[in-house]
This record gives structure tokens, C-alpha cells and sequence, in this order.
């Protein structure tokens, strides 16, 4: 079997953003529902979708009504994600945190960090950045591959359809504390705190979580800044 091939976080989400829609990746599957449960009406709310990928948070945000900025480093990812939401009203922006994203002050009602976090080198700026945007009161959502999968060395992956290898796209190891003291340290409050497991369930609706069963796969906090 050919050694993986390891890309950037840009050049890797490039490359994966030709099949990344089309996937029945695990993660995905068990971050999803937890993150519309946690924003049950958005309509009308401004929000930050911080690394919005091919959109698959952007779309069903900006049908809801909500105001929607997406910010991503991939140009490749961002591409897929303006396609469909051509007509939304979204506006992109390239970013890479913890660069200052490009807002004032207490702009945004909600900010959705969605499986971004692993692949951002200083966690403590990067949540201190989302807090300045995000208005008193206003919630922060995270979701991550739950630090767990670091014992198996599993990170951010998928396989080229070009060529076949296994492309392992650059994330940092943080641990589970890294993933509460930062947001704490920046002066958000933690509001809850999910964990997922790979199931049976999981397991059913694709194949590829079996290598996972019985393990933690998804880290998911729900944040807000206080009055």
C-alpha cells in the first residue's frame, strides 16, 4: 500500500472539496444534527459560518433566513459552496484564523466553527477572535474530530480519486483541555458539552464508521459570550 500523501490545510481542502460533498463521512453524519438542534430558528440572525467548507452549513442557514458571512482558507472549498448559493445573499471571504476576521465589533448573533478547530495552530487567538465578532450574549458553536482519535492517530483525511493515495491533511493534536480552557481563557461560558460515538447506527448508514465503533468521533461544544 502506497505511504499517504500530506497536503497543507489549504492544498488538502482543495483536493478534497471534488468529492467532499458526495462522501458519506461519519463525522459529518453525527455533527449535523447536533448542530441544527442547537439553532432551531435562525431566521433572521446574523452569523458567522468560520470555515464554511462547500457550504453544507451556509445553505440550510441562509434558507432559514438567516444572515450568513462565510469565511474559509480554500479557494476550492469556497467555489463549491458559491455555486450553490449563488442567489443567498453570502457573502466569502478567504480567512485563516487567527487572522482578524474582517468585522467589527459584536457583529454576529451566532459564530459556527464547524470541524475547523484541529486545523488551527493557536486555539486560545483563534477563540479570543471569535468573541471580539460575536455580540453579548451571542453564541459560539464548535464542533471537532474528538481528541480521542489522536490514540489512533486518526486526523482530517480522504482518498485522492485521481490517484487513488490517501491524502492526510495537517491538523494539530489538540487535547480534550485544549478544547475547553481555550474558549474559557478567551472569557466565553460554556454551555454544553456533546460527545458521539461511532454505533451501530453509525455504522449503518456508512460502512466507513466500523473501524470506528465504540470510539469517541465527535467533540461539540456550544459557547456563548456573556452579557
Amino acid at each position: 500500500m502506497a505511504d499517504p500523501v500530506h497536503m497543507d490545510t489549504q492544498a488538502g481542502y482543495d483536493r478534497w472539496a471534488t468529492i467532499y460533498d458526495d462522501e458519506l463521512n461519519p463525522l459529518v453524519l453525527l455533527e449535523e444534527p447536533i448542530v441544527r438542534g442547537w439553532l432551531p430558528a435562525p431566521a433572521g440572525q446574523r452569523i458567522a459560518d468560520v470555515g464554511c467548507g462547500t457550504g453544507r452549513h451556509t445553505l440550510w442557514l441562509a434558507d432559514a433566513g438567516a444572515l450568513v458571512d462565510a469565511f474559509d482558507t480554500s479557494d476550492g472549498m469556497m467555489a463549491r459552496a458559491r455555486a450553490k448559493l449563488a442567489r443567498h445573499g453570502v457573502r466569502f471571504h478567504a480567512h485563516t484564523l487567527p487572522e482578524p476576521l474582517p468585522a467589527t465589533d459584536a457583529t454576529y448573533d451566532v459564530v459556527l466553527l464547524a470541524l475547523v478547530a484541529d486545523h488551527i495552530a493557536d486555539l486560545p487567538a483563534a477563540f479570543t477572535e471569535l468573541r471580539r465578532v460575536l455580540r453579548p450574549g451571542g453564541e459560539l458553536i464548535c464542533t471537532v474530530l474528538h481528541p480521542a482519535m489522536n490514540l489512533r492517530g486518526i486526523t482530517a483525511r480522504f482518498t485522492d480519486p485521481d490517484s487513488g493515495h490517501e491524502v492526510r491533511v495537517a491538523a494539530f493534536e489538540h487535547t480534550y483541555a485544549d478544547y475547553v480552557m481555550a474558549p474559557l481563557r478567551a472569557g466565553l461560558r460554556i454551555e454544553e458539552i456533546i460527545e458521539r460515538k461511532a454505533d451501530a447506527a453509525l455504522v449503518a448508514k456508512t460502512p466507513r464508521a466500523e473501524k470506528y465503533l465504540g470510539w469517541p468521533l465527535l467533540l461539540a461544544l456550544r459557547l456563548r459570550r456573556p452579557e
